[in-house]
C-alpha cells in the first residue's frame, strides 16, 4: 500500500508518496531500536543532553524550510507555522536539560545500617503514534522526553503527515544519534497497530475511536500507555468581560488553522446580558478572518463533514449567523462558521468536528455556564473571559477541564506544563513538562543492607 500526502490547499500537488512498510517491518524497527537502547542510557547523561541539543539546533538552522513543509503538506498558515517550528526547537532544548535532573530520591531506613533509595529507569523502546496536525511538535514533545530519560523511540505519524515526520528524522540523525535510537516508520492502521504490539511504552494522540483501541490493546499487554484524545472546548464570557477582546480570542480559536487544534474552541457560552454584544462582536470577529490566520481544512473528506454536519444542524432548527459556505477555489475550504439555537443532542453541540466551526449557547449565570460547559463527554481546554477575579477563580475550581485559561484563547499551550483533559479526552499521565519525564519513565525502589556485621 502507497502512503500519499497531499498540499491541502492545491489538491493536485503531492507532497510525498511512499510504500508503507508493513506490520513486520515495524516490529524489526522495534527489535533494532531495543538492541540500541542500552548504549543510549549507557552513553549518560552528558551525552543525550548533548544530542537533544544539536536536534533543536538543526531545526533552528531549517526553520524556514521547515515552515515551507508544513504550510505545504498540512495547510497551517504560515505564521503558525513558523511558530510551531520555533516550538519544536524549544521542545528538544528544554528537554536537553532532563537528563540531569534527579532520578530518585534516598530515604531514611526504618530501623538498623542500610540505604534505601527510589530511581527511575526507561522503559526500552517508546511506540510514538503522532496526528498530523501539528507534525514537528506533537512528535517532537513525545519523543524529546523519552530519549532524554534513555529510551529510544519508534514514531509512527499520520500520513497526512508523512514528509514532515521523515524530514524531522532526517535532523535528528543529522546531530549524530547512534542509528537506531530514533525511527520514523510511516503507515496507516497496520504500522500502528504493529508498534503498540511490540512497545515496550505507548504514547498516542489523535481520535477517540483510534485512541480508544491503542489503550485497549496496551493495557492489555500490561505496557504503560498515554493517549490525547478528542476535545469538545468551550468558552465562557460573562458580562463584566471586554466583549471586543473576548470576541478576538475566541474567534481566533475557533478559526486559527481552521480549527484543527484539540484545543480549539468549538462551543461559545454568553452569559447573561453578555450574550448579544457578543454575538454581533463574534459575527465580525469571524467575517473578518482570512486565510492568513484559517487556511483549509486537511482534506476533502473532512470538509464534507464539516458542510454536513452545518446542513444537519440547520435541518434541525438551527441558525447560522456566520458562514457555512465552502469558497468556490481550489483547496479544501471551509467558512469560519458559528450557528445558534442548535438542537442539545445534535452531534455539533456533542461531538468533536475538528474544524472551523462552532456553536453559541446561552446561559442565565456562571452556574448554568458551567453546568453546560462540563456536559460533554470530553473536555480538554476552556476559557473564561471575565473581569472578576473571584469569577475566574470559582469558574477555574468547578469547570471539568484539563486547562482553563483566563482571558485568552482555549488553543494556547505552554510546552513546559502538564497536558491532558477531562472524562474521554485523555488517558493516563500527562504530557509534556516533568509529567512526561515520569510517564517514560519507572519507578525502582532499592534496598542496599550491610553484607555483614559492622
Amino acid at each position: 500500500m502507497s502512503i500519499t500526502s497531499y498540499n491541502p490547499a492545491d489538491p493536485a500537488d503531492l507532497v510525498v508518496a511512499v510504500e508503507a512498510p508493513g506490520a513486520e517491518a515495524v516490529r524489526a524497527a522495534v527489535g533494532r531500536a531495543r538492541a540500541a537502547q542500552g548504549g543510549w542510557l549507557a552513553a549518560g547523561a552528558g551525552a543525550r543532553s548533548a544530542a537533544l541539543g544539536r536536534i533543536a539546533e538543526a531545526v533552528e538552522a531549517h526553520a524556514e524550510e521547515l515552515a515551507a513543509l508544513i504550510v505545504r503538506e498540512v495547510g497551517k498558515p504560515l505564521a503558525e507555522a513558523r511558530g510551531e517550528v520555533a516550538r519544536t526547537a524549544a521542545i528538544w532544548r528544554y528537554y536537553a536539560q532532563a537528563p540531569y535532573e534527579p532520578s530518585g530520591a534516598v530515604h531514611e531506613t526504618a530501623a538498623g545500617p542500610g540505604l534505601l533509595l527510589t530511581r527511575r529507569r526507561p522503559y526500552g523502546v517508546a511506540g510514538l503514534i503522532a496526528p498530523w496536525n501539528f507534525p514537528l511538535a506533537i512528535p517532537s514533545w513525545k519523543a524529546a522526553p523519552a530519549l532524554a530519560v534513555g529510551n529510544t523511540a519508534v514514531l509512527k505519524p499520520a500520513p497526512e503527515a508523512t514528509a514532515c515526520a521523515l524530514r524531522l528524522a532526517e535532523l535528528v540523525s543529522s546531530a549524530s544519534l547512534p542509528e537506531d535510537v530514533f525511527r520514523v516508520v510511516p503507515g496507516g492502521a497496520e504500522e500502528g497497530a504493529a508498534l503498540v504490539d511490540a512497545a515496550d511504552v505507548v504514547s498516542f494522540t489523535g481520535s477517540t475511536g483510534v485512541g480508544r483501541a491503542v489503550v485497549r490493546a496496551a493495557t492489555g499487554r500490561g505496557v504503560p500507555v498515554q493517549a490525547e484524545l478528542g476535545g469538545l472546548n468551550a468558552a465562557l464570557v460573562l458580562p463584566d468581560a471586554d466583549v471586543e477582546l473576548a470576541a478576538g480570542h475566541i474567534a481566533a480559536a475557533i478559526a486559527g488553522y481552521a480549527g484543527q487544534k484539540c484545543t480549539a474552541t468549538s462551543r461559545v457560552i454568553a452569559v447573561g446580558a453578555a450574550y448579544r454584544p457578543l454575538r454581533e462582536a463574534l459575527v465580525k470577529a469571524l467575517a473578518a478572518v482570512d486565510d492568513s490566520a484559517c487556511g483549509p481544512v486537511v482534506n476533502a473528506a473532512a470538509r464534507e463533514r464539516m458542510v454536513g454536519a452545518v446542513s444537519s444542524a440547520v435541518e434541525a432548527g438551527a441558525s447560522v449567523l456566520v458562514g457555512g459556505g465552502v469558497p468556490e477555489r481550489a483547496g479544501w475550504y471551509v467558512e469560519p462558521t458559528l450557528l445558534a439555537e442548535v438542537p442539545a443532542r445534535h452531534p455539533l453541540a456533542r461531538e468533536e468536528f475538528f474544524g472551523p466551526v462552532a456553536v453559541l449557547h446561552a446561559a442565565a449565570d456562571l452556574d448554568e455556564a458551567i453546568a453546560l460547559a462540563n456536559d460533554t463527554p470530553h473536555s480538554l481546554a476552556t476559557s473564561v473571559h471575565t473581569r472578576s477575579l473571584d469569577a475566574a477563580l470559582a469558574a477555574a475550581d468547578r469547570l471539568d477541564a484539563g486547562m482553563i485559561r483566563v482571558n485568552a484563547p482555549s488553543s494556547g499551550v505552554d510546552f513546559h506544563l502538564p497536558f491532558g483533559g477531562t472524562k474521554g479526552a485523555s488517558h493516563g499521565e500527562r504530557e509534556q513538562g516533568r509529567a512526561a519525564l515520569e510517564f517514560y519513565t519507572v519507578s525502582r525502589t532499592v534496598s542496599v543492607l550491610p553484607g555483614g556485621e559492622l
